[in-house]
């Protein structure tokens, strides 16, 4: 079998990246190896391409059906479309770290092994943090720091987990797993980690507003919907998800409605999606993988196209904070409209790509009697709607006059949003494009009647509910603050406690070293005291004790000999 993989295309590109002094010439080549790996991935038989035997086990380097192809295809668009987009850009760094990062989520992808995941899955851990890093100010370092904590330990629990499965089953397969062991557990934890499960995002929110223009639309596109992946892959049908999903999609929402800054509103929205396709894997029908697949999907397109919209006018204007912003779609009128393309596509307005990927998810809820979930994900994507849907397009470009005149975005970006923006718009009008790339076959037609109307009745009263609070001045006002939530603990609370205890603290430590120098000088002083001119070891010992301290040594040794003789 072959080793050759479209992920080594994306390293080996990365390393050559490293060579070549011209800036254009790198540029090139990061807009033509996706293009290539998509060729590639879209011509690849089924079954497993590629095989390593080491250390007695074998590594399935490349396995391709339906679950991993699909990922394996947007991930390639994803980077074609972010290279565009990026086109501007000459930071050999980033240019070498957006390579690497996109060749091992695909990696990651193919691997039908957990050893092979582990190895790709530290790849994108350390690719993606020179990001934020690229950045080169001082709160991008420290937020790349925390982030590569976070990732590390995630591929920590995961290398933990794997050697327990194996211990456990002997086998480093790559298939579905239950939480019935400590080694799962942890696979399932590492898994979580990556995909911000609720009390583990916070490193989301932190990282990806810290990092370039460009760098946050790359990031938004591997990371969590790898780790997707790796629980559509693992953990089908695994209950628990269904309602950590559920989690997922809800509380995100008063976060992102009081947050100032659009890029941390889209990360909050970003995690509120993939709280969707979490609960389609617990949920673990065919139709719910399906939904799972389609939404992660559409979601990388009209989420990079909301990051590109705002990161243009982050651009142009140097901000991205709404109370700064507004009016603007005067001078970046295309900007805008591609900003409502994807604020359409989130939204699930129907003939945009969100509604034809979503309405799976919520079949297979429905389906499988899970009203409750059905109706908590209906509330969230209201909430979308109002905070992704509307916010955004509404503060960057509508809100106000903020009397910012800025040029529009360049020609390279609005090419990259252009081609997002269709994409977003051919899916939802002809969805069964989306479709033929599902794993599963199962039929399913979106535009019934009752989906429209369900749909159009939501978004209505959702489009309602945000003019009566804007009228009645209800709605939060923009203010320049920094919000946290369940990051407080590790921010404020925990800094707090360990600066009041730490003189605590200190002398609990400093007490043994006390007791242990006081005891030497006593020791010592003794010992001076003794071999002073008349102390007991300058004395004269006569014959007769030596001969008796003698007899009594010797009689102690043959004691504790005896036995061995």
């Amino acid at each position: 079998m072959t080793l050759a993989q479209p992920a080594f295309l994306f390293l080996a590109a990365a390393a050559g990246c490293a060579f070549i002094r011209n800036a254009k010439l790198r540029a090139l080549l990061l807009l033509a190896v996706p293009c290539i790996s998509l060729l590639w991935v879209a011509l690849l038989d089924s079954g497993t391409h590629a095989t390593v035997q080491y250390a007695g086990l074998t590594l399935e380097m490349m396995r391709v059906d339906g679950l991993s192809r699909i990922f394996a295809i947007i991930f390639s668009i994803a980077a074609g479309l972010s290279a565009l987009y990026a086109w501007h850009v000459r930071d050999l760094m980033q240019q070498i770290a957006t390579l690497a990062y996109a060749g091992a989520a695909i990696g990651g992808v193919f691997a039908g092994d957990l050893l092979t995941l582990f190895l790709y899955w530290e790849v994108t851990a350390v690719a993606s943090v020179f990001l934020i890093w690229a950045r080169r100010t001082h709160g991008a370092f420290s937020t790349g720091m925390r982030y590569l904590l976070i990732q590390v330990l995630s591929g920590v629990l995961l290398l933990m987990g794997l050697l327990l499965h194996y211990q456990d089953s002997g086998s480093m397969a790559f298939t579905s797993m239950t939480l019935g062991s400590i080694g799962t557990w942890c696979i399932f934890i590492a898994f979580g980690i990556k995909c911000a499960f609720p009390l583990l995002h916070n490193w989301l929110q932190d990282s990806y507003p810290a990092a370039t223009v460009t760098g946050t639309v790359v990031l938004s596109a591997f990371t969590t919907k790898m780790a997707v992946y790796a629980l559509a892959r693992g953990f089908p049908g695994t209950e628990i998800l269904v309602y950590i999903g559920a989690v997922m999609t809800l509380f995100p929402i008063f976060f992102a409605e009081i947050e100032n800054d659009l890029r941390r509103v889209l990360a909050y929205s970003l995690n509120n999606q993939l709280g969707f396709m979490v609960v389609g894997v617990g949920i673990g029908t065919p139709l719910a993988i399906n939904g799972t697949a389609a939404h992660a999907f559409c979601h990388i397109l009209y989420k990079a196209l909301l990051f590109m919209s705002i990161g243009a006018v982050l651009f142009r204007t140097g901000t991205s904070k709404a109370s700064e912003l507004g009016g603007l779609y005067r001078t970046m009128p295309k900007t805008a409209i591609f900003c409502l393309i994807g604020a359409a596509s989130i939204s699930a307005v129907p003939l945009f790509s969100g509604f034809v990927s979503k309405s799976l998810i919520l079949s297979a809820a429905g389906k499988e009697g899970y009203w409750l979930i059905w109706i908590a994900l209906l509330i969230a994507s209201a909430g979308v709607l109002s905070h992704s849907g509307i916010k955004i397009p509404y503060a960057a470009f509508f809100a106000k006059d903020c009397g910012k005149r800025p040029a529009e975005a360049p020609r390279h970006m609005l090419w990259a949003m252009g081609i997002t923006a269709s994409l977003c718009v051919l899916i939802g009008i002809f969805p069964g494009v989306l479709y033929s790339l599902l794993p599963n076959d199962v039929p399913y037609h979106p535009y019934t009647f009752g989906h429209i109307l369900t749909q159009l009745q939501l978004l209505g009263f959702a489009l309602l509910a945000f003019v009566f609070v804007m009228k009645t001045g209800l709605h939060p006002h923009e203010i320049r603050a920094v919000n946290v939530d369940s990051d407080w603990i590790y921010r404020k609370f925990l800094p707090k406690q360990i600066k009041r205890i730490s003189p605590t603290i200190g002398i609990l430590v400093s007490l043994p070293g006390k007791w242990l120098a006081n005891a030497v000088a006593h020791s010592t002083a003794q010992l001076a005291k003794l071999s002073e001119p008349r102390g007991v070891l300058a004395r004269g010992w006569s014959i007769n004790s030596m001969v008796f301290i003698l007899t009594v040594v010797m009689g102690l040794v043959l004691i504790f000999n005896f036995g061995k003789v």
